[in-house]
Order: structure tokens, then sequence, then C-alpha cells
């Protein structure tokens, strides 16, 4: 199964971009990270996808699942 993913990353000619996964196209570009942190985790609530935040280095700096996740979390409260 190939996992459907939405990425917020630095764009080259400024402001930052929602991208899904494996594009090279964005979506959308945004001129702070913040909103297009939210626009981006609109679309993977949507679409039940995973979630990556990039930082200015181009690393991943927070993650989050909105699909079916294999593995969830056990709650032991």
């Amino acid at each position: 199964m190939v996992k459907k993913t939405q990425h917020v990353v630095k764009n080259p000619s400024g402001g930052w971009a929602v991208k899904k996964g494996g594009s090279t196209k964005a979506t959308k570009v945004h001129r702070t990270q913040e909103a297009a942190i939210k626009h981006g985790r609109d679309i993977a609530k949507s679409q039940k996808a995973e979630f990556y935040v990039h930082g200015r280095d181009g690393r991943i700096r927070e993650k989050d699942s909105y699909g079916k996740d294999p593995l969830p979390p056990k709650d032991k409260r």
C-alpha cells in the first residue's frame, strides 16, 4: 500500500509550500509557515494522509498521521 503524504517545505522562490509526497510542484505557496501548516493539515485530514512539517534546513521537525495507523499507540490510562 502506498502512503499518501503532505509536506510543508521552504519554497526556493520565497514563502512556504504545501506539496504532495513525490511531487515537484507545490499545491499552494503561502507567505508564512503557519499558514502553510494549517492548509497542509486540512488536506492531510481530508485525505487521511501522513503530514510532515520541514524546517528551514529541510529536515522533518514535526509529523502527524491522520489515516488508519497500523500501529496505534497503546494508551495505558
